[in-house]
């Protein structure tokens, strides 16, 4: 027996159309062979309708093929074009442009913006990439090229939506947080203020600006830090010192999340303005370091590690992922397995803007 099968695949709209382009079943030879009491007597009646069975197993293998592929093409248009991640953001997860095919792999491209949650529209980020995804090691089952463009939208949007502001009141060394422990880094500072309690608004004045390059991620912010006085129950700014902090980056997949971490590399320093006259740099620094190393990064550290879900479909898993950084992408190639083979009907979609090649 023989089965051919010729599908098409397209973008209608960011969602994937699979049609049947061709369908057919050739039966080139069926034995059918009775055994039994009087099988010598119906072997006869079979004989003379074999051409008949093999025409009615061609067209209902043929009818069956077709029905599986309407469920698949139901399944495709059931994908979500949005998916939450929290309370402030969504991910555009629209196909983009048609899939990508080769000899023994099939690309998709999504959009994978972040987006503000609920929103009425999606942007719209049409870019023909057709990039295949480069993995090291030929044998992996799932390609996932990130585009620095998700990091870049998701940094765009947290900072639009003042979700990258913070008050710090609280430090491992807590005579930070009083005028008393500055007295002899900034003594007008303790002049002024004796003793009452401080804390630190902490601002970020742009979007972090991400790149991704060969075997690193490195940041840079920039950011507002207010030193604020606590006194009778108001709270005073008493100077505001601009920071450029540059980070790098490492990536890591935990669980179906890609996740990461960051640490300083370097910072600069300078005072944007003051109520209490000039302020030593050189002798604020260590304190400001200190503040980055111990307070800053374990938060931002807290939240990456949890990380953002692959596009993976729910009910499989990664395994033995590898993680390629290249210019401008992340590439993630790895296997995958079942979580339970009982659940696969039950199958959910969550995606970012990449290339997946399947």
């Amino acid at each position: 027996m023989e089965v051919g099968l010729t599908l098409g695949l397209e973008n209608r709209e960011g969602s994937m159309k699979l049609s049947t382009k061709d369908c057919g079943c050739y039966v080139e030879d069926i034995s059918i062979k009775l055994d039994g009491g009087a099988s010598w007597l119906y072997q006869g009646v079979v004989d003379a309708f074999e051409e008949q069975i093999g025409s009615a197993v061609e067209s209902t293998i043929a009818k069956k093929l077709k029905e599986g592929i309407v469920k698949l093409d139901s399944f495709l248009q059931a994908l979500p074009k949005e998916i939450p991640v929290d309370d402030i953001a969504s991910l555009n997860v629209t196909f983009v442009n048609d899939p990508l095919l080769s000899n023994s792999s099939i690309g998709f491209d999504i959009n994978g913006l972040f987006t503000r949650a609920n929103a009425t529209t999606l942007p719209k980020y049409y870019q023909n990439l057709k990039r295949p995804v480069s993995c090291t090691d030929p044998s992996k089952m799932l390609g996932i090229s990130l585009d620095e463009a998700v990091l870049d939208s998701a940094s765009a949007l947290y900072f639009n939506a003042e979700f990258m502001q913070w008050i710090v009141d609280k430090v491992p060394d807590q005579s930070l947080l009083n005028t008393a422990g500055w007295r002899f880094i900034v003594p007008q500072l303790y002049k002024k203020y004796p003793n009452d309690d401080m804390n630190m608004n902490i601002s970020l004045s742009t979007p972090p600006v991400i790149k991704i390059s060969p075997n690193n991620v490195d940041a840079i912010v920039y950011a507002d830090l207010i030193i604020d006085v606590l006194e009778s129950q108001e709270v005073i700014p008493v100077a505001c010192i601009s920071l450029v902090i540059h980070a790098s980056g490492s990536v890591k997949i935990a669980g179906n999340n890609l996740a990461g971490s960051v640490k300083l590399n370097d910072f600069t320093m300078s005072l944007k303005w003051s109520k209490i006259g000039n302020l030593r740099m050189f002798l604020i620094q260590p304190v400001i370091w200190t503040l980055i190393e111990t307070v800053f990064l374990p938060y931002v550290n807290v939240h990456l590690g949890k990380g953002f879900p692959l596009p993976i479909i729910h009910g499989f898993t990664v395994q033995n992922a590898e993680i390629i950084c290249s210019y401008s992408k992340i590439t993630v190639c790895s296997n995958v397995a079942y979580e339970d083979p009982q659940n696969l009907n039950q199958l959910s979609f969550h995606s970012y803007r990449n290339t997946v090649m399947l």
